[in-house]
């Protein structure tokens, strides 16, 4: 009985915990500006299929690719394993999924290998992040707590696939010495090998084992519950809402300011008043041009912040990154990250409220040589395997830079200027450009 009450206590906490935390993550993304997401719902379906539960864009390195999938099948597969474990502990049984006799062995020994398949590919993304001179797992945002976070990740999922195996090695034992409470179920093709480290064992030490195994597996999970939210691994989570929100418009297409756009449109309409009263709500808010802080993003963009892996494709296919510009479009992601949640522990701390604390994400975090070192050319939007577009805050933050504080580089204050004066980005007018025709 204290064992159950223990057991639940420890369910209870993580979930709580769990919780509170996505409730913090939910508040920070709605701080955002909406955007209609809601068009074409079946081909937002097929595209999350495909994306985030197909994995459609990883395979493309075909390595990690592959690894990749093992992990995410074995992640996905074994929290049936999982049920069993909660399941157990909350009614005080063992193998309670055990009658389902020949079903539960095939189960049981798919679990294992999956688990065999997921600790190869940890040890091998392991190896490749900390032993190879991969360039992307280099760059300098990655120094500190994101690469520490990658490999806490990794080492964790080994000892919890190692706590998986030994728990069904000692189960195996105590199952063949016909121990109280040891039901006979359950196929072991991966853990019999580690049988000879706990056979010579007395029956209180494997029991000892298989419960230590049980208790340090289901705890590391609930931990990990609790730790994947504050993790470059909430991506396991969000992937799913954040393929099914991509946008879905022309690569490159370029959505319109609503307030540029309406006066476009009294330029375009004879019959329109340019004196005519503004709409209420327009009233109550002043028009911004851009984002210059995260909250001028909108909701998308920010959960696309916290979606991101952090794997580094986006940087690595980059143009600009890679001819030794500022640029990394991961960087644009965890920057933006790192303040919507400043702000967010900032607004819970002043009861709810935010009233600004003098910095923005434009200038703190992300510089303006950032921003015009991008070439809008995609790349990183194509590579990222779960539809985040960095482009999309480039953009708005060029906005802002330009309209909110006429600020450009010169090549594009000239561009603008001959758009204006010549009516083409180029210097002489429009009267002289075919003069080249003419020349001998």
């Amino acid at each position: 009985m204290l064992t159950k009450i223990l057991f639940v206590l420890c369910l209870m906490t993580s979930v709580k915990l769990f919780a509170r935390r996505i409730g913090f993550i939910r508040r920070n993304i709605l701080m955002g500006h909406d955007v209609n997401r809601s068009d074409r719902p079946s081909d937002r379906w097929k595209t999350m299929a495909r994306v985030a539960l197909g994995q459609g864009k990883m395979i493309a390195r075909p390595v990690a690719g592959v690894m990749h999938v093992f992990i995410y099948v074995g992640f996905v597969l074994i929290n049936i394993e999982l049920l069993e474990i909660i399941l157990d502990g909350v009614l005080g049984t063992h193998r309670v999924f055990a009658p389902l006799g020949g079903l539960y062995d095939v189960l049981i020994a798919s679990f294992e290998v999956l688990a065999a398949l997921v600790t190869l590919a940890c040890v091998v993304f392991f190896v490749r992040r900390n032993a190879l001179a991969i360039a992307r797992f280099r760059s300098p945002e990655m120094k500190g707590w994101p690469s520490m976070d990658a490999n806490v990740i990794l080492i964790a999922e080994v000892l919890l696939m190692f706590a998986f195996l030994s728990m069904n090695a000692s189960d195996s034992i105590a199952q063949a010495r016909g121990l109280d409470h040891y039901v006979v179920a359950g196929s072991f093709p991966v853990s019999q090998f580690l049988v000879p480290l706990y056979e010579g064992l007395s029956d209180a030490g494997v029991v000892a084992v298989e419960r230590g195994m049980w208790w340090f597996h289901i705890l590391g999970i609930l931990g990990f519950l609790v730790y994947v939210t504050y993790s470059k691994h909430f991506h396991i989570l969000l992937a799913f809402p954040n393929t099914y929100y991509s946008d879905l418009t022309a690569q490159g297409a370029m959505d319109n300011m609503a307030a540029v756009k309406k006066e476009v449109d009294l330029m375009m309409d004879p019959q329109a008043d340019p004196y005519a009263a503004p709409a209420p709500e327009s009233e109550a808010m002043p028009v911004k041009f851009g984002a210059k802080d995260a909250t001028d993003l909108s909701w998308k963009q920010l959960m696309e912040a916290y979606t991101c892996t952090e794997c580094g494709r986006c940087t690595s296919e980059c143009p600009a990154n890679q001819t030794g510009k500022l640029l990394s479009p991961r960087k644009i992601m965890m920057d933006t990250r790192d303040r919507i949640e400043e702000i967010g522990k900032q607004r819970e701390a002043n009861g709810g409220t935010w009233e600004g604390d003098g910095k923005s994400l434009l200038g703190n975090y992300i510089t303006e040589e950032e921003l015009w070192a991008c070439t809008s050319c995609q790349a990183c939007v194509q590579a990222c395997p779960v539809n985040i577009s960095p482009m999309g805050i480039v953009l708005d933050m060029r906005r802002s830079l330009i309209m909110e504080d006429s600020k450009s580089p010169e090549s594009i204050t000239t561009m603008f200027n001959n758009i204006e004066n010549n009516g083409a980005p180029w210097a002489f007018p429009a009267a002289s450009r075919g003069d080249w025709t003419r020349e001998s």
